[in-house]
């Protein structure tokens, strides 16, 4: 656009200041060109205002809305995790930590001919274990052990039950 339309424009919108609308209103009622300019941008103008707006039926925004929320709903909140993030995020950890356990290891001094090790005597207290292990007590241990793998096992079952329901 032209510097003629852009002060004709803001002339026709009002968006001018009021010494700027003087002299545009001097321009078009001196100079041919600007009242020929003027003439077309207000015959265009007219037209703009005549033109009805196309309005969208009155559910489409529902529409939308509800189509957009069926698609969220098929994707499960773990295809949102990205796989390989988890992956890089692991493997800097364990090249970090493998880094500093070989330069631990390649930094120590492993000749160590003249260090003296003086640990302190201690004594392990006696405990007289043979009468703890009798066969009672090994048949309470074994009870127990019996019972915890019925409960992992009615876990695991249920877990597949659930699974298969579902």
């Amino acid at each position: 656009m032209n510097s003629i339309e852009e002060k004709l424009w803001s002339y026709i919108d009002g968006t001018c200041t009021p010494a700027e609308r003087d002299a545009i209103a001097r321009l078009i009622e001196q100079d041919e060109v600007y009242r020929r300019k003027y003439n077309e941008l207000l015959a265009l103008n007219a037209e703009f205002s005549n033109i009805e707006l196309d309005e969208p039926p009155m559910a489409f925004t529902f529409n939308v809305m509800e189509q957009i929320r069926a698609e969220q709903a098929l994707k499960p909140l773990k295809a949102t995790i990205d796989q390989r993030i988890i992956k890089g995020i692991a493997a800097f950890f364990i090249v970090t930590i493998s880094a500093i356990i070989l330069y631990a290891l390649f930094s120590v001094n492993w000749s160590m001919s003249n260090i003296e090790w003086k640990l302190p005597n201690f004594k392990m207290p006696q405990i007289q274990v043979s009468g703890l292990l009798n066969s009672g007590v090994i048949k309470a241990f074994l009870f127990f052990d019996a019972v915890l793998c019925l409960y992992l096992a009615d876990y695991l079952l249920r877990r597949k039950r659930t699974a298969k329901t579902a």
